[in-house]
Formats: structure tokens, sequence, C-alpha cells
């Protein structure tokens, strides 16, 4: 039987964040419920995608609920960096995104990736529970944190290392740099 979801209801902080050189990044998710924080690995895509869909999210409940005051995107990015200790609890294969219009809270719903063949029921599962400028702001940031990563290729959109990359559009032929 797969463990009871683990909810902080509501955070007090939420942040994603990136340990490592461009590259080797781990990109983490860390929500705070007073003294406790829960730290998961996540991809960098999924960073991505969640900053990207905010936007669009957060004016589909505007237009649901048309009484909703703005969220504010605005963050400090000192308070906005992951904190020790960056011990995670699992590795995220799974996010969702959600809203409880009765408590005006966003929920950001993270499952493990499981193994192959293991049975995905047994996966844990977080629920951060956010308000909508949380959400706003953990978004926004998280946009920033993942472009600072390595450049990318103009010619095949992979990203390059410091000394440039044997770019499949030109066959490899030519090393290309930044």
């Amino acid at each position: 039987m797969p463990e009871e979801p683990l909810d902080l209801r509501p955070v007090s902080q939420i942040t994603a964040d990136a340990i490592g050189q461009p590259g080797s990044r781990v990109f983490y998710i860390q929500g705070r419920q007073g003294d406790r924080a829960v730290t998961l690995v996540v991809e960098k895509s999924h960073i991505q995608l969640l900053a990207a869909s905010v936007d669009q999210f957060l004016e589909e409940l505007g237009q649901k609920h048309p009484g909703l005051p703005a969220a504010s995107p605005e963050y400090n990015p000192d308070r906005m960096r992951i904190h020790p200790p960056v011990e995670p609890l699992f590795h995220v294969g799974q996010m969702g995104l959600g809203y409880d219009a009765e408590n005006d809270l966003a929920v950001i719903v993270c499952k493990e990736a499981v193994p192959e063949g293991a049975d995905p029921k047994q996966a844990r599962e977080v629920r951060f529970w956010i308000t909508r400028s949380q959400l706003s702001a953990l978004c926004h940031w998280g946009a920033e944190v993942a472009a600072r990563g390595r450049p990318i290729c103009a010619q095949c959109g992979e990203p390059m290392d410091p000394g440039g990359h044997f770019c499949p559009k030109r066959n490899g032929h030519k090393k290309t740099g930044q």
C-alpha cells in the first residue's frame, strides 16, 4: 500500500534552484513549512514547463474567478535560493498543478519517479500548497534559474559546452563555439 501523500499546507516558502556547473547542474524544488523543509530533485524541464504554463494558469483562474486579486510575481533573489539541508526526499517523475478555490491556494503535486518494472502506485507524493503570488514568484525565478545554463547552438538547438560542440546540423564536421 502506498504512503499517504505528504501535504505541506500551506508552505511558508517555496523555491526552485540548481546546484552545480552548467551542463552538470542538479535542479531542486524546496518547500518550507515552519522549520520543516522538503527538498525534491526535479528535471530542468519540470521547472521550464511549470514556468511556461503559470501565466496561462493564472489567467484562466482570473477568468473563472473574476473577483480574485492579481498575483504578484515579485521576489527577492536572496530569499529564493535553496537553503540547507539539501537532502532530497526523492527524484520527481511527474509534476502537476491544481487549485483549491475555497482556500485560494494553488498546489504543486510532485510524484516520485519509479524504476522501470516497479509499481507506479507505490510512488511517493508531495503536495506543496502555495498562494498564487508564491506560484508566480516561483515560476519567474525558476525560468531565470533554468536560463543560466549552457548557451544554445543557433544551428541545432542543443546546448554547447564552453569549448563549443560538434553540431549535428553540420554533420559534426565543424566545431562551433559560442
